[in-house]
């Protein structure tokens, strides 16, 4: 399993920032695709997810409405785009597989994780 996460960078506070998250290893389109953040100092936490099919999603509250993420089964990537961003968004990103749906928001049910990409916020 190889997950690589791009995209992150230095940003202001109200712009904007896509990541992507190209995958390989494993059968791309049968798995389940999330989005976690480490803060500094704070435990690794869900952001969002997609169905392996792209219909479903779900987002975690302190981003709905802002980050919005989406896949191409085609490329074998996920993407999250991030809108609106704000200090608290600063953190490294991680993207990851699950092959269940219930077990997509527990950082413990992920066995292998990417370098992630550091996003920072700030004036």
């Amino acid at each position: 399993v190889q997950l690589v996460e791009s995209g992150g960078g230095l940003v202001q506070p109200g712009g904007s920032l896509r990541l992507s998250c190209a995958a390989s290893g494993f059968t791309f389109k049968d798995y389940h695709m999330t989005w976690f953040r480490q803060l500094p100092g704070k435990e690794r936490e869900f952001v969002a997810a997609i169905g392996n099919l792209g219909i479903s999603t779900l987002h975690a509250d302190s981003v709905k409405g802002r980050f919005t993420i989406s896949r191409d089964n085609g490329k074998n990537t996920v993407n999250l785009e991030m809108n609106k961003l704000k200090f608290e968004d600063t953190a490294v990103y991680y993207c990851n597989a699950a092959r269940r749906w219930s077990d997509i928001r527990t950082v413990n049910n992920y066995k292998y994780w990417g370098q992630g990409t550091q996003v920072t916020v700030s004036s």
